[in-house]
């Protein structure tokens, strides 16, 4: 009997971080490895991926990351993944090379190169399964569904799509394709539901174009900062195509979106009117031209251009100041986790002066299958199961309403969570064995090492700031030696609140003094935490604000012998050989963030048979 289950990992109840494993005896087949973006609770955090630790288990059990499409949702957790699980990556041509540009700044990555460029003619043997594709419209150009062929059927996954039928060659669904792969068994459909919630289809492709450039003539005198995911390459395509109609020249502010644009004029997938030297303009050197002559266009890290465009309304941007000769038009419908972020970057651009315009205030824009699109594609598929993914929940139950209207029983729907896992056993699927998956949350070049206490004291950072109170103490002689020094940021005002203060320091000193003089065995954490809940306490009940407290505790004393003439450390830091100053102790309540070097990607002990790929 074949041992076949499906996993998500992400992209389920949530917008983004589309990461799924099924397993087909010993073979896991990972469809996508992507990041979203992190919630507005989720304070300095940068973006956030799945929890590969049942993967990192399971490594010589993975047959390879098969990628849908180039989008941060889809690619975007592989310099993560990579790091830690060395396994070949599929995808299209341009997928692969906007994959490279994901991970090209990883030094553990640097030698990484089992990269695999497929399309729509591609049929890959793994023995027990057959992978082969499908093209499917998206707003970039190679998107793939994704078709895994077991002896039982087929489990398709459909990539994020949707039907347009006047979109470009290079982006059109390939039904023809559709219809063969619905003529076999297919066991179950992992489809796009992200904009099944609505019930209106999206606006055609080129009528966003026309809008586009109609918005661009109405605003002539104007400069027009345009803001778009990076790797949206067919809204890059409609900029372009727009700029050059009216004449301007088009400055690319951000290294993912210069990185992105030049790639994909390298392959060919992004088409120019005018040649390159007479369109694109040096961001340094966009001074030169007037307002009417320059169009910007905007991204920030991993492509998210909403942030970067609010420390443009806050004037932080090196080059790009925003006034009344502009027109900021944000060509992205934002995510809910952004909506809010969106409104109050309009409100800044607002008091600059400038025009706002937003595409998703006029249209619906989208490169997600409406409720009609998905109805099409169940239809076309005929699946057994069907599991809608890419959405959260409310959006996943619209899906699921869709697929009850087409006749998929409400029994034969998989509402997933992340880490369920549904076993197909005989004629059937069946929720088994499932297990947790968290997140993994990156700031900086830290990978995992910010979780929930961390997050915790962020927000109560951000909240009611932080209370310090530093002291140094004699223990040979029980007493306090200095008067405590308090320090707040984010709580209360200090010159404006001297009462409050001194009573704080004269609760130190008591609290200090009556453990030192009551207490046997002394224990510093004991001492602190006893300090803490007394400040904590008394700071509530005079302000009603429980912002975060710091004791420093600290001990001199210079009395101490050395020991057989070496050198030992006291409980302070200070070496008992040499004269002993006071020096800041071990502080548990300060969270130690410790860098991990990770050596390069080690390769698995691969015993399956090497993959045979037709054209």
């Amino acid at each position: 009997m074949t041992n076949l289950s499906i996993i998500p990992f992400g992209g389920v109840r949530e917008n983004g971080k589309n990461m799924y494993a099924v397993t087909v005896n010993d073979e896991i087949f990972i469809l996508d490895a992507g990041l979203k973006y992190p919630e507005t609770d989720q304070l300095g955090v940068d973006v956030v991926v799945p929890d590969f630790e049942y993967l990192i288990k399971n490594t010589d059990k993975i047959a390879g990351v098969f990628l849908s499409h180039g989008h941060a949702d889809a690619i975007g957790a592989l310099p993560y993944f990579l790091q830690q699980v060395n396994v070949p990556i599929f995808g299209s041509e341009l997928t692969i090379e906007l994959a490279k540009l994901a991970i090209k700044d990883q030094d553990a990555l640097k030698d990484y190169d089992d990269y695999h460029v497929v399309n729509e003619k591609t049929e890959i043997d793994f023995g027990d399964v057959k992978v082969s594709f499908f093209n499917t419209t998206h707003s970039i150009p190679e998107s793939l569904g994704i078709v895994l062929g077991t002896e039982y059927g087929q489990v398709v996954y459909t990539g994020d799509f949707k039907f347009d039928q006047t979109a470009e060659s290079y982006y059109r669904t390939d039904i023809a394709r559709l219809v063969e792969v619905g003529q076999s068994k297919v066991l179950a459909l992992l489809a796009d539901a992200a904009g099944t919630e609505g019930g209106a289809d999206s606006v055609n492709e080129s009528k966003i174009g026309d809008y586009i450039l109609e918005t661009f003539r109405d605003n002539k005198k104007k400069r027009i900062i345009v803001a778009a995911v990076a790797s949206n390459i067919q809204r890059i395509q409609q900029v372009i195509n727009a700029t050059a109609a009216t004449k301007r020249q088009l400055v690319l502010s951000g290294n993912d979106i210069e990185n992105v644009v030049r790639t994909a004029i390298r392959l060919k997938k992004l088409h120019l009117p005018i040649p390159e030297s007479k369109l694109f303009v040096n961001l340094k050197n966009a001074k030169n031209l007037t307002a009417s002559q320059t169009v910007i266009l905007e991204t920030g890290r991993m492509g998210e251009p909403i942030k970067h465009l609010n420390r443009m309304a806050n004037g932080e941007d090196k080059y790009v100041h925003i006034g009344e000769e502009d027109l900021v038009f944000i060509t992205t419908t934002p995510s809910t986790a952004m909506e809010g972020v969106v409104a109050k970057t309009r409100d800044m651009l607002f008091k600059q002066g400038a025009d706002v315009k937003q595409i998703s205030n006029d249209m619906r824009s989208s490169g997600h299958a409406s409720r009609n699109d998905l109805q099409m594609m169940i239809n076309i598929m005929q699946p057994d199961y069907f599991m809608p993914i890419q959405g959260e929940y409310r959006v996943m139950t619209a899906a699921k309403d869709a697929a009850e209207e087409v006749n998929i029983p409400e029994d034969h729907i998989m509402m997933a969570m992340k880490g369920d896992q549904f076993k197909w056993l005989d004629d059937h699927f069946e929720l088994q064995d499932s297990f947790t998956i968290g997140e993994t949350l990156i700031d900086g070049a830290g990978i995992g090492d910010i979780g929930n206490v961390v997050l915790r004291d962020r927000r109560i950072l951000s909240e009611d700031g932080i209370f310090v109170s530093v002291v140094t103490i004699d223990r040979k002689k029980r007493q306090v030696v200095s008067k405590p020094k308090l320090t707040s940021r984010g709580f209360v005002y200090v010159k404006a609140n001297r009462d409050l203060m001194k009573e704080a320091s004269d609760l130190t000193v008591k609290q200090i003094e009556d453990y030192l003089s009551n207490t046997k065995n002394f224990d510093w954490n004991e001492l602190k935490n006893s300090v803490r809940e007394v400040l904590s306490r008394f700071l509530f009940e005079q302000t009603r604000r429980r912002p975060m407290v710091m004791p420093v505790v600290m001990e001199v004393n210079q009395n101490r012998r050395p020991n057989n003439h070496k050198s030992t450390t006291t409980q302070s830091g200070a070496q008992s050989n040499k004269r002993q100053t006071p020096k800041k102790p071990n502080n548990p309540n300060v969270t130690k963030v410790t860098k991990t070097v990770k050596k390069g990607p080690r390769r698995p002990n691969n015993r399956r048979p090497q993959p045979k790929t037709a054209e």
